[in-house]
C-alpha cells in the first residue's frame, strides 16, 4: 500500500504540474513584455549636458529630464516604455512597438522651449508664460485640428497683439518656435530652410485679450496630439545628445520572433528524444521537469517585469541545455552505481549524492560569467544575462530538486527494483554485489585510451592550432561591428535576393555611398551596409524613408558614437578579466589552485579559437559576441569541473600519491569515468544551438556561431588539455616535496566531503 501510494502521489503531483502549466501558461505568455527585436521599435541612449549658464548635472535634473521624457512618450500612447538613468550624465530611452519611429525620435529630441517672436526675432512671450498641463489638441469652428494653450497672464498677452497688429502687413506676425536659440539665423531664413523646430507664424490683426490661444496650421490630429504633449511635459532643462541608437522595423521583429520561436522548439524538442532515448524513464522525467522549468522562467520573468529579446530566448534555451545537464550528471552516476551491484535504492541514493557537489560548482562558475555580464551589458545582453541567472536558479529547483523528488517516488516504491533497463542499462553491464566491484574497476568504452600518456601530443596540437590563429589575427584582425568600432548600420531587407551592387546603388542613389555591403539571410534577402560616421536623426530619417520607398520595409539602422564604442570595448575586456578571476578563484577555493590555473589557461584556450575563427571567417564581433564569450567562459568550465570533482573523488580513495605513474592512472580513469557525461552534456547544448543557428533569426547567427565554436574548443580543453595540465603541476609538486598524503589534504579541506552543502 505505501508503494502504491508514493506511485499514485507521483502521477497526482504530475497531474498539478501539467494541469497548472496548460492553464496559466497562455496568460503568462501574453504578459510577456517583448524587445525592440521581437516587435520592432527603437532605442537611444542620451548624453546629458547642461545648458549655456546651466547649473551642472545632478541626481535631481537627471530625474526631473525622465519625467519630461516620459509625459512625451505617453502622447505616443506606448504600452511599455523604458528610460532609465545610466551612470551620472546618460538616460537610456527604449521604445518597443512604436509604429512611427521618425516622429517619436523627433518628439523625444524636441526642445520644449516654446517662445512666441516678432518679425524681428525678438521674444516676447516664452513656455514660462503658459499654465502647466494646459496644452490640448482640439478643433476650431471649422473642424480643423489646432493647439489651444491656456495662459497666466491673459493681460500681457493682449498688449503684445495689441502692439503687433498695428504693424504693417507682412510684419504682423506672431511667430511660434520651439528650441529657437539667440543668435541663430533669423526667422525669414529659417523659415524657407523648413527647420521641423518651426511651428507656425499666425497674422495678428487686432488685440486679443483671452484667458487661452490657439495655435493654427496644416496640422494632423496627432501632430497636434504631440505638440500639446511636447508643450505639457515643458522644456527640458538640459541638453541631450544622442551617442547610441538602435531602431527595428516591426517586420524585422515579427519574423525573428517567428524563427527563434520555431527553432526554440526545435532545439528543446532534440533535447528532450535525446534524454528519452538514452536514458529511458529518467528521460521522461527530465521531460517533465523541464517543461516546468521553462515555465518557472517565464513566470519569474513576468513577476520581474522583464522584457524578452532575441539573445533572451537563446538563453531560455541554453538554459534548458544546462538544466539537462545536471540531470545528466545524476543519471550517470546512479547508472555508475547500479553497474556496481547496488540496488536501485543505494544506487539512487549514492548518486544524487554523490554528483551534487559537481552540479554546484558547474552551475556557480556559469552564474560568475552571468552576473559579470548583467553588470557590465546593455539592453538586451542584459535581458540576455537576466534570463541566465534566473535560469541557473531555476535549475536547481527543477533538475535537482524536482528530478530526483519525481525519481525517487517510483525508485522507493519498490517498483523499478531489479528494472535495470528501465535506466537504459543492458543487463550484461551489471555486476552481481558478490564481485564486490568499485566504480574505480568499471570498465569504460574508453578504456584503450591513455590520455594522460599522450599529453604532450595534445599540448603540441594545441599551440600549433594557437600559432595557426594567431597567423590568421595578424593577417585579416578582427572585424569589429559598430559597437566597438563606432559608426552606422543600416540593415535593409527585401521581398526577394537581393545583391550587393544593387544594395550598393540604392544607398549612393539615396546619398549614402557605401563600400561595406554585406548580403546575408537564408534567401539573400538581407544588405548589411556598414559606415565609419555616426549618422544624425535627420541622416537616419532620410535613409529609412529611402530604404521603405525602395523595398517597401523599415531599415534596421544602428548608430554608435566613437565615445560609447571605446567604453563598450573596455567595459568587455573588463568583463571578460574579471569573470576569469572570479571563476579562478572559485575553483581554487572549492579544488586547489591548480585546478583554477588549469581552468583558465583551458579558457583562454576556447576563447582565443573562438576569436581566431570569426577572424578567419570575417563574422562581426559586437556585444552579443561578448555574450557568446561570456557564456562560454562560464559553460565550457562546467565539463572541467566534473573531470576535477571526479579526479578529487578518486585521489580520496587512495592514501598517498607516490609515483607520476599514479598521478596519471588518476587522471586517466578518471577521465575515461567523466568522458560519457561530458559528451551527453556538451550534446545537449549543441542541440540547441545547432536549431538556434539553422532555423533562428539571422541577427542572432553570429551569436549561435561563437557558442558552438565556443562548446567544440571547450569540450576538446576538458578532455585533453585541463586535466592533462592539472597533471603537469601537480607533477611538479611531486618531485618537489615528495609524496602526496592525500588524507591529510583532505582532513585539511574545508568542503572536502561529497554530502551536499547547504
Amino acid at each position: 500500500m505505501k508503494a502504491r501510494g508514493r506511485i499514485i502521489a507521483f502521477f497526482l503531483l504530475v497531474i498539478v504540474l501539467l494541469g497548472m502549466i496548460g492553464t496559466t501558461s497562455l496568460p503568462i505568455a501574453k504578459d510577456i513584455k517583448l524587445g525592440l527585436d521581437l516587435q520592432g521599435g527603437f532605442e537611444v541612449l542620451y548624453e546629458v549636458q547642461p545648458l549655456d549658464g546651466g547649473p551642472e548635472i545632478t541626481n535631481e535634473i537627471l530625474s526631473d529630464t525622465t519625467d519630461a521624457l516620459m509625459n512625451r512618450i505617453n502622447v505616443l500612447g506606448v504600452s511599455e516604455p523604458v528610460i532609465q538613468i545610466e551612470g551620472d550624465n546618460r538616460i537610456r530611452v527604449q521604445l518597443a512597438g512604436i509604429e512611427d519611429q521618425s516622429e517619436a525620435r523627433e518628439l523625444l529630441s524636441t526642445e520644449a522651449n516654446l517662445t512666441f517672436r516678432d518679425a524681428d526675432d525678438n521674444v516676447v512671450l516664452d513656455g514660462s508664460d503658459l499654465k502647466e498641463g494646459g496644452a490640448t489638441g482640439t478643433f476650431d469652428e471649422n473642424g480643423q485640428p489646432i493647439v489651444s494653450l491656456e495662459l497666466k497672464d491673459p493681460g500681457k498677452f493682449a498688449e503684445i497683439t495689441g502692439e503687433i497688429s498695428q504693424r504693417p502687413p507682412g510684419e504682423n506676425v506672431l511667430v511660434i518656435w520651439l528650441d529657437f536659440e539667440e543668435g541663430e539665423d533669423s526667422y525669414q531664413e529659417e523659415r524657407m530652410e523648413a527647420d521641423p523646430k518651426f511651428v507656425s507664424d499666425p497674422r495678428v490683426s487686432q488685440r486679443i485679450n483671452s484667458p487661452s490661444v490657439q495655435i493654427e496650421g496644416n496640422f494632423t490630429v496627432e501632430e497636434t496630439q504631440n505638440l500639446a504633449g511636447i508643450l505639457n511635459a515643458g522644456a527640458l532643462p538640459v541638453e541631450l545628445t544622442e551617442i547610441y541608437s538602435t531602431s527595428v522595423g516591426a517586420q524585422f521583429g515579427e519574423e525573428a520572433l517567428d524563427k527563434t520561436t520555431f527553432a526554440a522548439a526545435i532545439g528543446i524538442g532534440l533535447v528532450l528524444l535525446f534524454m528519452l532515448v538514452f536514458y529511458r524513464f529518467p528521460g521522461v522525467i527530465a521531460f517533465i521537469t523541464l517543461s516546468v522549468y521553462v515555465y518557472l522562467i517565464l513566470l519569474i520573468f513576468v513577476w520581474i517585469g522583464g522584457v524578452l529579446t532575441l539573445p533572451g530566448i537563446a538563453a531560455i534555451m541554453l538554459g534548458v541545455g544546462m538544466a539537462v545537464d545536471a540531470n545528466i550528471i545524476t543519471y550517470e552516476r546512479i547508472r555508475e552505481e547500479m553497474r556496481t551491484g547496488k540496488s536501485v535504492k543505494d544506487s539512487f541514493r549514492i548518486g544524487a549524492r554523490s554528483s551534487f557537489s559537481a552540479i554546484i560548482d558547474a552551475n556557480v562558475t556559469t552564474l560568475l560569467a552571468a552576473a559579470v555580464l548583467f553588470y557590465f551589458g546593455t539592453s538586451s545582453v542584459k535581458g540576455f544575462a537576466t534570463l541566465l541567472i534566473i535560469s541557473i536558479l531555476a535549475s536547481f529547483i527543477t533538475a535537482v530538486w524536482g528530478s530526483r523528488l519525481l525519481l525517487g517516488l517510483w525508485v522507493h516504491s519498490g517498483f523499478l527494483d531489479s528494472k535495470f533497463g528501465w535506466f537504459g542499462l543492458k543487463p550484461d553491464k551489471i555486476h552481481k554485489p558478490s564481485e564486490e566491484k568499485e566504480i574505480t574497476d568499471l570498465s569504460t568504452p574508453f578504456d584503450r585510451y591513455d590520455f594522460a600518456g599522450n599529453r604532450n601530443k595534445f599540448f603540441a596540437a594545441s599551440l600549433a592550432l594557437i600559432a595557426a590563429g594567431a597567423i590568421v589575427l595578424g593577417l585579416f584582425q578582427l572585424n569589429l561591428g559598430i559597437d566597438f568600432s563606432g559608426g552606422t548600420r543600416v540593415e535593409v531587407t527585401a521581398d526577394s535576393a537581393l545583391t550587393q551592387q544593387g544594395v550598393e546603388e540604392f544607398l549612393e542613389e539615396a546619398g549614402y555611398p557605401s563600400d561595406d555591403v554585406v548580403i546575408s539571410g537564408d534567401q539573400s534577402d538581407i544588405g548589411v551596409a556598414r559606415y565609419t560616421d555616426d549618422f544624425s536623426q535627420d541622416q537616419i530619417d532620410e535613409l529609412t524613408q529611402a530604404a521603405m520607398d525602395e523595398y517597401g520595409q523599415r531599415p534596421n539602422v544602428s548608430t554608435v558614437s566613437n565615445q560609447v564604442a571605446i567604453e563598450l570595448a573596455e567595459n568587455a575586456l573588463y568583463a571578460l578579466a574579471i569573470a576569469a578571476l572570479g571563476i579562478i578563484i572559485y575553483v581554487a577555493f572549492r579544488f586547489e589552485w591548480r585546478m583554477g590555473v588549469a581552468s583558465i589557461v583551458a579558457l583562454l584556450h576556447d576563447t582565443f579559437f573562438i576569436v581566431a575563427v570569426f577572424s578567419l571567417l570575417r563574422l562581426e564581433v559586437d556585444l552579443t559576441f561578448i555574450a557568446a564569450v561570456l557564456t562560454i567562459v562560464g559553460y565550457s568550465i562546467n565539463d572541467t569541473i566534473v573531470t576535477f570533482d571526479r579526479i578529487r573523488e578518486n585521489m580520496k580513495r587512495m592514501k598517498k600519491i607516490e609515483t607520476v605513474e599514479q598521478l596519471e592512472n588518476v587522471v586517466n580513469v578518471s577521465l575515461r569515468q567523466t568522458l560519457v557525461r561530458s559528451v551527453n552534456t556538451v550534446m545537449t547544448v549543441v542541440l540547441v544551438v545547432l536549431a538556434l543557428l539553422i532555423f533562428g533569426a539571422p541577427s542572432i547567427t553570429n551569436f549561435s556561431i561563437a557558442l558552438l565554436i565556443g562548446l567544440i574548443a571547450g569540450t576538446y580543453s576538458s578532455i585533453f588539455i585541463a586535466a592533462q595540465l592539472w597533471l603537469v603541476l601537480k607533477k611538479k609538486e611531486l618531485n618537489k616535496k615528495g609524496p602526496i598524503d592525500v588524507e591529510k589534504k583532505e582532513q585539511e579541506s574545508k568542503w572536502g566531503s561529497d554530502e551536499p552543502v547547504v
